[in-house]
């Protein structure tokens, strides 16, 4: 493509036909947010549009400046995702033909949105680059047009009213930019505006660290072809940047900031605390970034607008989500504490917790003479995690911090466990109890010390009442004391000792 002055973009983009079908969004201060950061954090809520995404703007403005006979013989457009429910609506609003080629692997959910927006699907192949070459085949057999879903001039001026809208309507001054980074559409869009009008303000791009084609070109000096790109934020898992995205992110763009998984789910937390919405991975990118450049950099008080840009999130990443959120928050840190396997032992454990708030607590009993605690606790950050693993080493507990471990966050976490030949006289219960600092403490302390603690699960669901599953060895002679010691303990309790579960696994 031949290369255009920004001038050029910016007519394009003060022309481009989008309102048809997008709205302007709000741009919205964070005040959680803002708060925590010490600056004024403000959301552009393009999870808000119609399509639950930007990509209507761009798909409708390139098929708007389409010729009407080029039009009327309808379009055609790749994607599993966003760009693919942009096109089918847009195409509904022109009255034409959409045809959709998506990945066989696409979801459901997916697939129907895009019928019910008056889109054709065609399933063809495992990938994207399967769909988009199929795509390219129909597109010359049947004489439709190929919208593009980023490395397209009119695709990009349409993405960049959002920078037209963003300084419409907040003209004071502006710090930073964030903007999502998969194909580049987006902040090579909003950064050809805003740097024509508004030089100083820093435009910023947000890649996750295992999809991160933009930083990996830009540094090169030439588009980069990924080998792999992951999953998670499937919105811009993108192999290859467009060129001309590339090109505009090249002369405009400041840099680009790379962010981990927990730290996208972490995002994703922060602005539901704020908007009570949940947008999706690629959606939280940016302001996950915007958290990351404010940490690196120790800027105070300045204004940043992050891109909410999309919210179809599955429902089924909901629990990996609040799972790896606090871990990307640095708010929870995970251990393997080793205990000498004796009674006692676990009351110098918990009397190293104090009143910090346990996330999570997993034990098994495996050997005569040691025990080896998974645990989750709550921290203020690294340092405090830090703190912590000092004061079990203290007290004589080997301890390993296992906060950064992706297999353990991802698997060893649900795995402890097992049978045990040592679990003698082993009784099963469950326990519930307010969630409250010191809860297990008192559980702890309200048993006999002749009793051995063989089987312990805890984990906080953030609800009000904690659930404890543990294994106590309970010698016949002492039943009655242990009927009394659940008389007085004061929480709720349930029997599982003829659960079947329990003697196919466990006992």
């Amino acid at each position: 493509m031949s290369p255009e002055h920004p001038s050029d973009y910016l007519e394009r983009i003060l022309t481009a036909r989008v309102y048809d079908v997008a709205k302007e969004t709000p741009l919205e201060v964070a005040l959680n947010l803002s708060t925590r950061l010490n600056n004024r954090l403000l959301l552009k809520r393009e999870d808000e549009q119609s399509v639950f995404s930007f990509k209507l703007r761009g798909a409708y403005n390139k098929m708007a400046q389409l010729p009407l006979e080029q039009l009327s013989k309808g379009v055609i457009a790749s994607s599993a995702g966003n760009h693919a429910q942009g096109v089918a609506l847009g195409a509904k609003r022109l009255g034409i033909r959409a045809l959709i080629v998506m990945p066989t692997t696409t979801p459901q959910v997916k697939i129907d949105a895009v019928k019910a927006r008056g889109g054709e699907v065609v399933l063809h192949g495992d990938t994207y680059d399967d769909a988009y070459a199929h795509a390219r085949e129909l597109e010359a057999e049947k004489g439709l047009t190929f919208v593009h879903p980023f490395d397209d001039p009119d695709v990009i001026a349409g993405q960049g009213t959002i920078g037209m809208e963003i300084l419409r309507q907040y003209q004071q001054p502006i710090h930073a930019i964030f903007v999502a980074i998969g194909g580049g559409g987006l902040i090579s869009g909003i950064a050809a505006y805003v740097k024509r009008l508004r030089p100083e303000i820093k435009i910023i791009g947000v890649e996750p660290v295992d999809a991160d084609a933009m930083t990996r070109s830009l540094e090169a000096g030439y588009r980069v072809r990924l080998d792999q790109v992951g999953l998670f934020a499937d919105g811009v898992a993108v192999r290859q940047v467009g060129e001309e995205p590339f090109r505009l992110c090249q002369q405009y763009v400041d840099e680009v900031i790379r962010v981990e998984t927990d730290d996208t789910c972490a995002a994703i937390k922060d602005v539901f605390e704020d908007t009570r919405s949940i947008v999706e991975p690629a959606g939280a990118l940016a302001i996950a970034g915007a958290k990351a450049y404010v940490e690196r950099e120790q800027v105070r008080g300045q204004t940043l607008v992050a891109i909410a840009c999309g919210a179809n999130m599955n429902f089924d990443r909901l629990r990996f989500v609040a799972e790896r959120a606090e871990l990307g928050e640095r708010r929870e840190a995970i251990f393997a504490v080793t205990i000498p396997e004796k009674p006692g032992s676990l009351r110098t454990f918990c009397e190293c917790i104090g009143k910090r708030n346990l996330t999570e607590f997993n034990y098994r009993i495996a050997d005569q003479n040691v025990a080896h605690i998974f645990v989750g606790l709550q921290v203020a950050n690294r340092a405090d995690a830090a703190k912590m693993a000092e004061t079990f080493e203290a007290k004589g507990l080997k301890t390993l911090d296992l906060t950064d471990d992706e297999l353990t966050k991802l698997h060893l976490r649900h795995m402890v466990g097992g049978r045990s030949p040592l679990a003698h006289n082993e009784l099963l219960y469950r326990f519930e109890f307010p969630e409250r600092p010191g809860a297990l403490m008192k559980f702890v302390s309200a048993m006999s010390p002749n009793w051995n603690i063989s089987l312990f699960h805890y984990r906080n669901n953030g609800s009000d009442y904690g659930r404890i599953a543990t294994g106590i060895q309970v010698p016949p002679e002492d039943i009655e004391e242990w009927q009394a010691f659940l008389n007085t303990l004061g929480y709720r309790y349930w029997d599982e000792n003829q659960n079947p579960a329990y003697h196919l696994f466990l006992g």
